[in-house]
Order: C-alpha cells, then structure tokens, then sequence
C-alpha cells in the first residue's frame, strides 16, 4: 500500500518534525509513505469571503498538482464523516481488497480546503468537530494510519 500525505504548509516547530519522523520511520514496516508539502498562502487576519476562497483555490490547485489520477483521496474536512479507530482500520481494510492501493490523505491550510479539491475527494474524513492546527493534524493522522494498521494486523498498540 502506498500512502501519501498531501498538506499545505512547512512543519517548522522540532518537537512536531520529531513526532512525524517517528511515526513516518513506524509506519515503514507496513507501506510506502509520502508526505507532500504545498507552500500556504499569506493571509491577513480579516479577510473577506471570497478572499478566503480565493486563498483556498490556489492551495488547492497546488495540492492537485501533488495527487496522481490513480489515487483515493481523502480529505480531512470538519464536515466530513467522524470515524473510530476500528472504523478507519476497517475502511482501509476495505479499500485494499477493492484494489485501491494507493491512498491520498490532504490537509488543507487554516482557512481549509477549497471547493475543487472537495470535489476530487473520494472520502471526506473528519477527525472532530474542534477545530485542529493543521500542522498538528498531521502528527495525529499518521498516528491514526499507523494505529488501523496495527488493529488490522491484529498487533498490540491501540488500546
């Protein structure tokens, strides 16, 4: 299985870049992991609507450039559906057997995804109603992937 992450931003905190190399380097033994980075747009605090969308139009159209024409994509989208651990370890689970072997996780910026990247998700996935960093949404993503896989493989770690 291939997986690739598709996110807007640099990660610039260490502790963030540790916790990521950790579960990338974990995540090793049961696929092939790509993680993708699309500049973000600056952005002043009082935007208007259509400011906002248009910020989230170019970061979407740099995140397409990233996702192959062959990839499941799944979107993290506060309006997405809320999964658990077991839920999301079965919907992999499900995808495999399927044939989709390459799996496209997108992160947005802070003002979120825009329309046109909504519309090629296959899967939108929210992990809460709250609201997350988005830098820090990739820590707790890879630890969910690395977690369906140990629950799929019948492996210690998720309880």
């Amino acid at each position: 299985m291939q997986i690739q992450i598709a996110a807007v931003g640099k990660i610039k905190e260490r502790y963030l870049k540790d916790a990521i190399e950790e579960y990338s380097k974990r995540l090793s033994r049961y696929c092939s992991l790509e993680i993708t980075e699309v500049s973000d747009e600056k952005a002043a605090e009082n935007l208007s609507l259509a400011e906002e969308e248009a910020v989230r139009e170019r970061e979407g159209e740099r995140l397409l450039k990233q996702i192959r024409d062959d990839a499941y994509v799944i979107t993290l989208d506060l309006q997405g559906k809320q999964l658990s651990s077991e839920q999301l370890a079965a919907q992999m689970e499900d995808l495999v057997l399927r044939g989709e072997s390459r799996i496209t996780f997108v992160i947005g910026g802070s003002l979120g995804l825009g329309k046109n990247v909504k519309k090629r998700s296959d899967y939108a996935l929210s992990f809460s109603k709250m609201t997350f960093p988005h830098q820090l949404m990739r820590v707790i993503l890879l630890e969910q992937v690395y977690r369906s896989f140990k629950i799929r493989k019948g492996e210690p770690y998720h309880k």
